[in-house]
């Protein structure tokens, strides 16, 4: 049975914590433990799913055949890089790393290893969002022709290495490329701070531009609740989807249809995948190389804020 840990049990790690937990329960793997910087944490984490707590992750080498990656994202490489080069298959939450180098890294190291690296875009796993895509891939709404997604909410203290563009713009630059099947060729973006105390960019519009299509993202910690929110418009209908609340409806010049969609946590999903993948040998459906475009088009999201102008692929 497959041996799993969680490095860093903060506000993602621990829903990963969690979700270990109700596979071991079910007898699909044998969660091991958590490790933190913060041991109390740690520990308190530990407690609550009955297994150890470690203050150094190194601990957990040897002891683990794959483990969830939760640590801030200037962490990622050095943490997945010591998992990788002792044959642990990993789960790095989204951005895969904090540069374009270190993500390279990771993926060179995981291929020469032969080990699954798998990247937390959990969007992917979202039951309307997997729908959108069966429906898009049916032409239901013709040929797409903008995409545009909103996800804003207030601001979380907790992220204090990187602006809202990599740590929320890259969902839906992600879901957009999975939605299209294509990559971004160039980004346009303006962005600024208006309240961030590390005067990180807080809020951001971004125009992507794929082969056949245009996407558009608003993201900000500037407002009061959350919003995730896209919007599909295809020469036969549009799509609205609400990633929250897992709803999908349909319009055309006809009707108003609402997609019937069975409800299920993303993470889980994803969770399930990550151990399916490692199990069966299988690709996971969010690469390496996947959590790569998204960072590259988020840090070309950018450079097209810092320097007024269009940035190319």
């Amino acid at each position: 049975m497959l041996r799993v840990g969680v490095v860093g049990v903060g506000n993602m790690g621990r829903h990963h914590a969690r979700i270990y937990s109700e596979l071991a329960k079910e007898g699909r793997v044998e969660f091991i433990g958590v490790a933190d910087a913060n041991f109390k944490r740690a520990k308190e984490i530990a407690r609550q799913y009955s297994v150890e707590a470690f203050q150094d992750y190194n601990k957990l080498i040897g002891i683990v055949d794959a483990v969830s990656i939760a640590v801030p994202t200037s962490l990622h490489k050095q943490v997945a890089l010591d998992f990788i080069e002792n044959g642990v298959n990993v789960l790095v939450e989204k951005p895969i790393a904090e540069s374009i180098e270190s993500a390279e890294e990771i993926i060179r190291a995981a291929e020469k290893k032969n080990v699954t690296l798998m990247v937390g875009h959990i969007e992917r796993f979202n039951p309307a969002v997997l729908k959108l895509k069966e429906i898009l891939e049916a032409k239901t709404l013709g040929e797409i022709v903008t995409l545009t997604a909103k996800r804003v909410g207030p601001f979380p203290p907790q992220i204090k290495d990187v602006g809202v563009i990599i740590d929320l713009a890259v969902h839906d630059i992600d879901v957009m490329s999975f939605l299209l099947g294509e990559q971004v060729r160039e980004v346009h973006a303006k962005a600024g701070s208006a309240k961030n105390p590390l005067e990180l960019e807080d809020y951001a519009v971004i125009v992507l531009t794929f082969e056949s299509a245009t996407g558009v993202v608003e993201t900000n910690w500037l407002t009061p609740h959350k919003v995730r929110k896209l919007s599909v418009v295809g020469t036969e209908g549009i799509a609205e989807l609400d990633y929250i609340n897992q709803e999908l409806t349909l319009y055309n010049h006809e009707w108003i249809r609402k997609a019937k969609i069975q409800k299920r946590e993303p993470l889980k999903n994803e969770i399930e995948h990550f151990v399916e993948c490692i199990e069966k040998g299988m690709q996971p459906i969010v690469s390496g190389n996947d959590g790569l475009h998204a960072l590259k088009v988020a840090i070309m999201a950018l450079k097209s804020a810092k320097e007024g102008k269009i940035v190319k692929d």
